[in-house]
Parts: structure tokens; C-alpha cells; sequence
């Protein structure tokens, strides 16, 4: 059983930042495309970023356009973990973030009902 679990949120001014982290047990994975999603209260579950790599190659990194130039999404192999590091932040970053992994086949990066694996979410909180 594959477990994610996150870590690294918290409370931060407006324009500070913040790095999470998703460390991934219970498999390894041969290729794997990891994906960090959030959602603020009331609202949809929304892309952030997707990361594939596999045998030490990043095959693509993808962003959404409102995070663009501000979050970088990374791996280590090493620690079969992943990260997201969150420059710049606004007020309206502010929402649970969850990490997610698609073991394959791999449907478009974007579409949550892609990944078969969550972790249970972290919360980011950006105050302005």
C-alpha cells in the first residue's frame, strides 16, 4: 500500500515562502508522475503543479498559470520524496495542499481523477 504523506505548511506573510514536501513509502516506483493539487474552502480542488521522472530523469515539470514563476515543483530519489517550494506567495495561495501520485498509465498531468494516490493534505495559510 502506497502511502504520501505532506508536510511543510504553515502560516506565512504575503510575499514569504514556504517549501512542502511529499515523502512517498510503500512502493517504488518505476516511473511516476507526482502532482501537487490544493483547495481553498468553498472551492474546487484545483492543479498546482506535476512532476514526472523516473530512473533519475525528469521527464517534464507542468505549472499552473497562476502559480507560474513563483512555485518549483522537484524530486529526490533518493528519498522517494517530491517538493514544492512556493516563493512569492499571495493571499489567495491560501488552502489545504495535497500531494498525489500516478503510477501509470498516464493521463493528462492536470486531471486529479488521474492519480491513484493522496496524501491526507497540509495547510497553507497566507496572510496579507
Amino acid at each position: 500500500q502506497v502511502q504520501l504523506v505532506e508536510s511543510g505548511g504553515g502560516l506565512v506573510q504575503a510575499g514569504g515562502s514556504l517549501r512542502l514536501s511529499c515523502a512517498a513509502s510503500g512502493r517504488t516506483f518505476r516511473r511516476v508522475v507526482m502532482g501537487w493539487f490544493r483547495q481553498a474552502p468553498g472551492k474546487e480542488r484545483e492543479f498546482v503543479a506535476a512532476i514526472s521522472w523516473s530512473g533519475g530523469i525528469t521527464y517534464y515539470t507542468d505549472y499552473a498559470d497562476s502559480v507560474k514563476g513563483r512555485f518549483t515543483i522537484s524530486r529526490d530519489d533518493a528519498k522517494n520524496t517530491a517538493y514544492l517550494q512556493m516563493d512569492s506567495l499571495k493571499a489567495e495561495d491560501t488552502a489545504v495542499y495535497y500531494c498525489a501520485a500516478d503510477a501509470g498509465p498516464f493521463g493528462p498531468p492536470r486531471v486529479a481523477r488521474e492519480y491513484d494516490y493522496w496524501g491526507q493534505g497540509t495547510q497553507v495559510t497566507v496572510s496579507s
